[in-house]
C-alpha cells in the first residue's frame, strides 16, 4: 500500500489569515522547568544537572485557530442552528465519514473564482465515476501552487451553491478542497454582493450546511498526485470538545498494483 500525504503543515513561519504563535521549550529548558515544578509541587530539590545530559523533555505551545492548516469543518461551524436539528461539533461526528473511497475532480480550469454544478458534472463524466453515498469528493483547484504566500488566501476557486447541492444529492457528506475555502475568496464574494445585493452569493457552500448536514476539508495538498479514483481517504479530525472544526492529518491510501 502506498500512502500519500495530503496535509498542509502548520507553520508559524508562513503567512496565515490568523497568525500562529509557536513557542518551543527546549530539552535543556525542560530540565529547568521540571526542577522548578518539583520544588513548587513536592517541596523537593532536583538539580537539572542530575538529569541525563542535563535535559528533560521539549514542549511546544501553540496559539492558533482550528482552521489553520488542513482541517475539517463541522456542521456547528456553519451556524448555531440548523433546519435538521442541532448541528454537531467536531467531536460528535461519525468517524466512518472520514475513512472512505474518494474521487478527485479537477476544477482548476473554471473561469473566475467559482466552479458550478455544470463543472462538476463535466468532470464526473470525464473521469467516468459517480460518487456513491458517503464517498468523499476532493476538488483540485491548483491553489496549492500559492501555499506559503498571501495569494493563497485571495486567489482560488470555490463552489457555488448548486455545485454543493449536486454532491450532497449523491449522498456525499464530506467535500474537500486544496483551497483556503470551499467558497470563493472573500473579496470576490463581497464584490458580487455589492453589485447584486443578492444574499445567495454570501458564502453559499458554508450556509448550505445550515440545512444539509455535511463537512468540508479545507487546505489539502498534493491532490494532483492522485488518480481520479480507486483509493481511500483517511482524514480523522482531532477530537476537540465543542469545536466547530478540528485539524486533520489527511492521507490517501492506494493499493500497489
Amino acid at each position: 500500500m502506498r500512502i500519500v500525504d495530503l496535509s498542509a503543515p502548520i507553520d508559524a513561519g508562513q503567512p496565515e489569515a490568523d497568525q500562529i504563535s509557536h513557542t518551543i521549550l527546549s530539552p535543556a529548558e525542560g530540565a529547568r522547568h521540571m526542577s522548578e515544578q518539583v520544588r513548587a509541587r513536592l517541596g523537593l530539590r532536583l538539580d537539572p544537572a542530575d538529569l541525563p545530559d542535563g535535559e528533560f523533555l521539549s514542549l511546544d505551545t501553540l496559539t492558533l485557530t482550528t482552521h489553520t492548516g488542513t482541517h475539517v469543518d463541522a456542521p456547528a461551524h456553519y451556524g448555531s442552528t440548523a433546519s435538521y436539528g442541532v448541528p454537531e461539533t467536531i467531536d460528535q461526528l461519525p468517524l466512518d465519514w472520514f475513512y472512505r473511497p474518494a474521487v478527485v475532480l479537477d476544477i482548476s480550469k473554471a473561469e473566475g473564482h467559482i466552479a458550478s454544478a455544470d463543472h462538476l458534472r463535466d468532470e464526473l463524466d470525464r473521469v467516468g465515476y459517480t460518487p456513491r453515498p458517503l464517498d468523499i469528493v476532493l476538488l483540485y483547484t491548483g491553489a496549492q501552487e500559492w501555499a506559503g504566500t498571501e495569494r493563497y488566501f485571495t486567489d482560488f476557486i470555490g463552489l457555488d451553491g448548486a455545485g454543493v447541492h449536486l454532491l450532497l444529492d449523491l449522498g456525499v457528506r464530506v467535500i474537500g478542497t486544496d483551497a483556503f475555502s470551499l467558497d470563493a475568496p472573500f473579496g470576490d464574494i463581497i464584490e458580487r454582493y455589492t453589485a447584486s445585493r443578492e444574499p445567495a452569493v454570501l458564502w453559499p457552500a458554508h450556509v448550505i450546511g445550515r440545512d444539509r448536514k455535511y463537512c468540508q476539508i479545507e487546505r489539502l495538498t498534493n491532490l494532483d498526485s492522485l488518480p481520479p479514483y480507486g483509493f481511500r481517504l483517511a482524514c480523522f479530525p482531532v477530537k476537540i470538545t465543542g469545536a466547530g472544526a478540528g485539524w486533520a492529518r489527511a492521507v490517501a491510501l492506494l493499493e500497489e498494483s
